[in-house]
């Protein structure tokens, strides 16, 4: 229960680092780039064993990590596109809603059970994650042309979290985790430096200190939140399909509750609804388990 606390506290950290973005006029993309180098370093620091860089390539996990480090700025950058084109509501919806991938992964592939309170509680926590993450009395309206983005990230959303599970299972030691999680960071902020790097060519890149900071705020609990999120799927309090379902909904609850307190937040009270349907949700889940 604690690895799962922590990771759903260091997600919601991720949100008030991207909040105080806006305020501190950070440039996300260079941020981001800088928070996957400190968050590689993250791992480095809080690998027990010795490392040996020329043995790190050795691990039969090593090619997915790399892959997954390539599939985070693929979405992170759909993201920014589905933002720009339909609004921040929608890239919440779509990024929380995807987890009904690795949810269906789980009871599919690794057997687990789907008793009728696990049922309910992961309908209620979908409800949940819609109600909440929608701040305009008119809902999500998406034009046809742009519909494709947030599947794209909906998709590689829950691609993300379906393959963390998947190779934290079969592939990697215990004891690697952390040189694990450093590896995905490792290879998202070479591609993103290469990304940087174009934009440097192009004249469009300017260093500014601040996006530094902003990096690092945003890199350490981005590290953590995957470490303890690795961590929580290899306890026994909950399977993975209530884990990443408990997971996900208490992040938008958190979050949400965060941006009433930090940011002076108005909710809708159909967000207090999806505040409301995630604890409950949430109750269901774990009577399911225990």
């Amino acid at each position: 229960m604690i690895a799962l606390t922590l990771s759903i506290l260091s997600s919601t950290m991720i949100f008030v680092a991207f909040k105080l973005f806006s305020k501190f006029k950070i440039n996300t993309l260079h941020a981001i780039v800088v928070n996957y180098l400190v968050a590689c370093c993250c791992g480095l620091l809080f690998q027990e064993s010795s490392i040996n860089i020329a043995e790190i390539a050795q691990h039969s996990w090593f090619p997915f990590a790399l892959g997954l480090g390539v599939l985070f700025i693929i979405v992170f950058n759909l993201m920014a596109l589905t933002t720009q084109r339909s609004g921040l509501s929608v890239v919440s919806v779509a990024t929380k809603m995807s987890v009904v991938i690795p949810v269906v992964f789980g009871l599919i592939y690794y057997k687990e059970s789907l008793g009728v309170f696990k049922f309910f509680g992961i309908l209620l926590a979908l409800a949940a994650v819609y109600l909440a993450s929608i701040k305009t009395k008119d809902g999500l309206k998406i034009k046809a042309s742009n519909f494709i983005f947030p599947v794209l990230v909906f998709l590689g959303s829950g691609i993300i979290d379906t393959s963390i599970k998947y190779l934290e299972g079969e592939y990697v030691a215990k004891n690697d985790v952390p040189i694990f999680s450093a590896t995905i960071f490792a290879s998202a902020a070479i591609l993103g430096a290469l990304l940087l790097s174009v934009h440097a060519v192009q004249g469009k890149f300017q260093f500014q200190f601040r996006n530094v900071l902003g990096g690092i705020a945003l890199g350490i609990p981005n590290y953590f939140s995957i470490y303890f999120l690795v961590k929580a799927l290899r306890s026994d309090i909950l399977d993975s399909s209530g884990i990443f379902t408990v997971n996900n909904v208490a992040i938008v609850m958190f979050s949400t509750l965060l941006g009433i307190l930090l940011f002076k937040e108005k909710l809708l009270p159909k967000n207090w609804i999806g505040i409301g349907l995630a604890i409950l949700g949430i109750l269901l889940i774990a009577l399911a388990e225990w």
